[in-house]
């Protein structure tokens, strides 16, 4: 297993345990101490195990499982598999850090970052997408 493959499927675990961990939390605060879920944490919530886990999972599987790009293929390169890990890693990890401050916090510039982080994921899921399309083939 090659090692882009294995940072974007460890990745995804992290992001698996950062959303339970969101998820255990909503549900004490709901059920035990009665206080209502904040909109902007239940959305960390989402974006941790959707986004983070979710995405960053099958697009690993995906790398390691897709037949390998055809010879002429010029849009995957070890380089760019880790310039969008990275962008995808930065969008997801700014939206759902920037989703449980703006649950306390109503500073000015955090709705800034969140919508700026989901760009960042659009676009680092895109990358991804762009890349493996030539792979999506019959072998």
């Amino acid at each position: 297993m090659h090692t882009l493959v294995r940072r974007f499927i460890k990745t995804g675990g992290v992001f698996l345990l950062v959303g339970l961990a969101l998820g255990a939390w909503l549900l004490l605060a709901r059920e035990i101490l009665g206080l209502g879920v904040h909109p902007h944490l239940a959305s960390a919530h989402a974006h941790a195990l959707l986004s983070g886990f979710g995405l960053f999972l099958i697009f690993g599987v995906a790398l390691w499982l897709f037949p390998r790009p055809p010879k002429d293929d010029t849009r995957y390169t070890p380089g760019r598999g880790r310039a969008a890990w990275w962008i995808l890693l930065t969008g997801t990890s700014l939206r759902v850090g920037g989703e449980v401050l703006r649950s306390a916090w109503s500073a000015g510039w955090l709705p800034w970052v969140i919508v700026l982080s989901g760009l960042l994921q659009v676009l680092g899921a895109g990358f991804v997408l762009w890349m493996l399309w030539p792979r999506i083939r019959a072998v």
